[in-house]
C-alpha cells in the first residue's frame, strides 16, 4: 500500500552485520550481488492490495471527518464571493490552520479563482485542494533505514500524545523491515511509561534497556553502547514527556541528546517529537519549543481519530516546516502510516 520506509545500503566497508530475516508475510528485499560497492537505493514496500489502501483511506477521512465536513459543505451550491471567502476563512481557523496559513491559503485561492475565471464552487473546491497539497508537500519525507550502524533515534512528546504506543508500533513496522530494534526506557520519572515500553519490548521480542531509577542520559547511553555491541540496526530512545514550559526539564532534554552523541559520533540520527493531533494551535507551540531545544528532523502526529482537526499540519508547514513521517488514527499497528500530502487532503475535503 505504502512505501513505509526507504532502505539506503550503505558502501560495503560500512555496511551493518546482516538484518534479521523478515516475517514470511513481509517481501524479502537484498542488494543485488553486481557491483557491491555502487551506492544503491531502494523502498521496501507493504503488500500493495487496493483494498489495504481503501481501508486506510476510509478510517483516515473518518478520523478528519469534523474539519472535512465543516469545509466540503461550504461549497455546496455556493457563489463564489465574499461571503464563501469569510466563511472559509472561519472554517480554516477553526480547523487549527492558524492566521497565517489561513491568509496564505486564502489569497492564492482569490488569486487562482481570478487568475483561471472559476465560475462554480465544485472548482473553487478543486483550486482549493491543489493549493493545500502544494503547501503541506515539502512536510513528505521518506524514512531512510540503514544509513547508519545503528540508526539512533531520540523520540520525544508531552504526556499523552501516544509517544510509547508510537515507539512500539514503529519498531514492529521495523522488524516487519528486516530490522533488528533495540529500545531504552529513558522516561524514568514516570514508571508507567517504562512498564509500557517493556510490554511492548515483550510483544515484539525486543530488548528493553531500563532502569528502575536513574538518569535519563545515563540510559541513553547505555542503550546506545549495547546496540553498538550487539549490531542492532535502531536503537529508539524513548524520553520523559514534558511541557515545552518546563524549562529545567528541556535542559535535561538537551544533556540527553549530547550524552547520546558521546555514546556515538552524529548520534541521534533522528530526532522525533510525537504530537497528538487533538492538541490544536498548542501542537505548533511544542513543534517550536521542542524544534528550538533540539533541531528536530521529524514529526509523527497521532490521535487523528475522529475529534482532531487536522488544519494544524498547514499551520506547521507555514510557520516551522518540520517534516511529518508518519501519522496515526488509531491504535492497531497498522493504524500509523505514512504521511503523504495528497492523501491526507483528499481526506480533509473530501
Amino acid at each position: 500500500m505504502f512505501s513505509f520506509f526507504k532502505k539506503k545500503p550503505v558502501a560495503p566497508e560500512a555496511a551493518p552485520p546482516a538484518p534479521t530475516a523478515p516475517p514470511a508475510a513481509a517481501p524479502a528485499v537484498t542488494a543485488p550481488a553486481a557491483e557491491p560497492a555502487a551506492p544503491l537505493a531502494f523502498e521496501v514496500e507493504t503488500a500493495a492490495r487496493p483494498e489495504s489502501r481503501q481501508s486506510w483511506m476510509s478510517r483516515l477521512k473518518a478520523g478528519l471527518s469534523k474539519t472535512s465536513a465543516n469545509l466540503s459543505l461550504l461549497f455546496v451550491g455556493a457563489k463564489i464571493d465574499d461571503d464563501l471567502y469569510d466563511e472559509l476563512e472561519a472554517a480554516l481557523l477553526m480547523s487549527d490552520a492558524g492566521v497565517d496559513a489561513t491568509q496564505y491559503l486564502l489569497d492564492a485561492l482569490k488569486r487562482k479563482v481570478k487568475e483561471d475565471k472559476l465560475l462554480d464552487a465544485a472548482a473553487v473546491k478543486v483550486a482549493l485542494k491543489q493549493l493545500m497539497v502544494e503547501l503541506l508537500s515539502p512536510l513528505e519525507k521518506p524514512f531512510e533505514l540503514g544509513r547508519h550502524q545503528p540508526l539512533v533515534m531520540m523520540i520525544s512528546g508531552v504526556n499523552g500524545a501516544g509517544k510509547t504506543t508510537t515507539i512500539g508500533k514503529l519498531a514492529k513496522h521495523m522488524q516487519a523491515h528486516g530490522q533488528s530494534v533495540l529500545l531504552a526506557a529513558g522516561d524514568t520519572f514516570r514508571a508507567a511509561a517504562r512498564e509500557q515500553l517493556m510490554v511492548w519490548g515483550q510483544r515484539n521480542n525486543v530488548t528493553v534497556i531500563s532502569q528502575e531509577s536513574g538518569d535519563p542520559a545515563a540510559v541513553s547511553f547505555d542503550a546506545v553502547q549495547s546496540g553498538k555491541a550487539r549490531g542492532t540496526n535502531v536503537v529508539m530512545i524513548d524520553t520523559a514527556g514534558r511541557l515545552p514550559t518546563q524549562l529545567h526539564l528541556m535542559e535535561e532534554l538537551k544533556k540527553v541528546k549530547r550524552v547520546i552523541g558521546k555514546g556515538l559520533e552524529g548520534a541521534p540520527h533522528e530526532t522525533l517529537l510525537v504530537i497528538d493531533g487533538n492538541t490544536g494551535q498548542n501542537a505548533l507551540a511544542q513543534v517550536k519549543a521542542f524544534d528550538d531545544a533540539l533541531q528536530l528532523t521529524g514529526l509523527i502526529i497521532t490521535k487523528l481519530d475522529g475529534t482532531a482537526k487536522g488544519g494544524i499540519l498547514a499551520a506547521i508547514a507555514r510557520v516551522r516546516p518540520v517534516p511529518v513521517y508518519f501519522i496515526g488514527i488509531g491504535e492497531k499497528i497498522e493504524d500509523l502510516q505514512p504521511f503523504n500530502a495528497a492523501e491526507f487532503v483528499e481526506a480533509l475535503l473530501a
